[in-house]
């Protein structure tokens, strides 16, 4: 018997193929949230620190995506005030979507 053919005997088991990705996908589902309204005054206050906001700059956020709330920190690599998102780490992340922004430069 081969060293390979000896490994694979090894190999785990899954005798419910499928069981682990029901799981975790039932997870995920049980782990959403709804997007939350940000009061006036918050609002108010997001968007004059997104006014401040300049390509380079490092920043850290709370945002909504995909039905989670997400902290992000990283540089802003673009801002589209036109489209109305920031460009951090790659991922673009629309005005709309945030809770708090934090300028740490």
């Amino acid at each position: 018997m081969t060293q390979s053919d000896r490994a694979k005997q090894f190999m785990p088991f899954d005798a419910m193929k499928g069981l682990s990705e029901a799981l975790r996908e039932r997870e995920e589902k049980h782990l959403r949230v709804e997007k939350r309204e940000l009061s006036e005054e918050s609002a108010d206050q997001l968007s004059a620190t997104i006014s401040k906001v300049a390509k380079g700059m490092a920043v850290r956020i709370e945002y909504y995506r995909s039905f989670h709330e997400v902290t992000k920190q990283g540089k802003v690599t673009n801002i589209d005030y036109v489209y109305r998102y920031f460009v951090i780490d790659e991922e673009r992340i629309y005005f709309d979507d945030l809770y708090q922004l934090q300028i740490i430069d």
